[in-house]
């Protein structure tokens, strides 16, 4: 019995050994390069314009100069329901085509100073936190959490409605 044991311990290390990788020998000065090299990561595209200000006053005066309502998409890097609203909304043609005639889009990065100034403002709990804003700063739809493109157009259209 012992025998078996310990011939099943030598089995089972074998074969992590075979499944692990470890090396002492140092990249070559070609694999250094081409990790120097990498170019950096592009900022994804949109379809959405978003308006880049680090205050929210200049984009409510864009607004109101263009008769238009604020969307406020208050957003992290982290943030995985972010993401996934980056790639099944912000990219929507048509969705866009609505956003970009009757809104000024504005993104808000949590994870700054002036993000973490207008979360306190807004009472931003969660991310993501959209909202469509009148040029007064007044909140006219609230949502937090991801919307979908039916959800997120419903919301739109509830705030031109308003």
């Amino acid at each position: 019995m012992n025998h078996l044991n310990w011939a099943t311990c030598v089995l089972i290390f074998s074969l992590l050994a075979l499944c692990s990788c470890s090396t002492t020998k140092l990249p070559t000065e070609e694999v250094t390069e081409k990790i120097s090299e990498k170019k950096p990561v592009e900022a994804p595209l949109y379809l959405f314009n978003f308006t880049e200000s680090d205050f929210l006053s200049p984009v409510l005066e864009m607004a109101a100069a263009e008769k238009k309502l604020v969307y406020v998409d208050f957003h992290a890097d982290w943030c995985a329901p972010c993401k996934l609203m980056e790639e099944e909304v912000y990219k929507n043609q048509e969705l866009a085509d609505l956003m970009n005639a009757s809104f000024v889009n504005y993104r808000v990065d949590a994870d700054t100073e002036s993000g973490g100034r207008l979360m306190t403002i807004f009472e931003v709990k969660s991310l993501p936190t959209l909202l469509f804003i009148n040029p007064k700063g007044e909140v006219l739809v609230r949502k937090s959490g991801a919307a979908l493109y039916t959800e997120f157009k419903e919301l739109a259209d509830q705030a031109l409605h308003k």
